[in-house]
């Protein structure tokens, strides 16, 4: 007889509390649900049941092997998901969670070719300015930028941006170039309000140093872009990645405040729920954004 089927025979036997309801659950007759736990017996000789008119139970050697029996069948399992995943189209709700700002300029312009190439997907793309718990917000997937904190995600990069800090010139004008990372203790600091490190800048010095810079700034907010339009109004000094200050750099709007600084270079991730294979859909958008993205680096978004 079949290994596995006699293992899961065993295992249904155990899960439903005897052979009439294990023999609904598998769609087989009672007889056979019988006949596989007996030959799985009789193979390992040991008796894995206890039998009586009113109830069935495992034996402590039963209740061992059952463990390791359930583990063989989920993973089993998963291993026909895996093949039938693999071979389906992709199809389907995709829920994404995006920064805003990042969401704005760089997915939406996007989105309308991937979904002409996929047609059978549908997107809600979420914009939001706070890292969502994709389990049990019911994400499929999220693009984040900088520091991966949930190590029980699965992430794949899809490129880097860079990260400075900037101001205006008029704001320079007024209060001059900080020349060394102390310097920004004299100068107003824009933050991000929903960092969990607070008001903390980690700045690289020309040593390889890594310093933090703490102030509180006269304006936090949540959104980057907001953070740059205050930078360019001239409130102080934002600390962004290359992908929202590079326009207003290049017209002149704003200029890095330390030049003389090592850069920063900040991961673009595509990040997902654990487990051993990906849903076809989400397989296809991050395949889709990494050949979007392969020309970008962190200096050219």
């Amino acid at each position: 007889m079949d290994r596995l089927t006699e293992m899961e025979a065993f295992a249904t036997v155990v899960d439903q509390g005897g052979f009439t309801d294990a023999a609904r659950k598998m769609g087989i007759s009672k007889s056979a649900v019988s006949k596989h736990v007996s030959s799985l017996e009789a193979r390992l000789g040991a008796r894995l049941l206890n039998r009586t008119t009113r109830r069935v139970s495992p034996t402590e050697i039963g209740l061992a092997y059952y463990d390791r029996a359930r583990r063989v069948l989920n993973d089993a399992g998963e291993a026909d998901a895996l093949v039938t995943s693999m071979q389906s189209a992709p199809s389907g709700l995709l829920r994404i969670s995006v920064a805003t700002d990042f969401g704005v300029n760089h997915l939406s312009p996007i989105l309308g070719e991937f979904l002409q190439e996929f047609p059978d997907i549908t997107v809600n793309m979420v914009l939001n300015n706070r890292y969502a718990e994709l389990i049990s917000e019911g994400f499929d997937m999220a693009i984040r930028v900088g520091d991966l904190d949930d190590s029980t995600l699965r992430a794949r990069k899809l490129s880097e941006t860079s990260k400075r800090m900037v101001g205006s010139p008029e704001y320079f004008e007024k209060y001059g170039h900080p020349e060394k990372i102390d310097d920004l203790n004299d100068h107003q600091l824009l933050h991000y309000s929903n960092q969990s490190n607070g008001a903390v800048w980690k700045i690289k010095a020309p040593s390889g140093e890594l310093r933090q810079v703490r102030t509180a700034g006269w304006l936090s907010v949540n959104d980057g872009q907001s953070l740059l339009n205050a930078a360019v109004s001239g409130l102080g000094i934002a600390y962004l990645p290359n992908y929202l200050y590079a326009d207003a750099m290049r017209d002149g709007l704003v200029e890095e405040a330390i030049p003389k600084l090592p850069t920063e270079t900040q991961g673009i991730y595509a990040v997902y729920p654990p487990g051993r294979f990906t849903q076809p859909k989400v397989r296809a958008f991050i395949d889709f954004l990494a050949h979007a993205f392969a020309d970008k680096g962190p200096d050219n978004w």
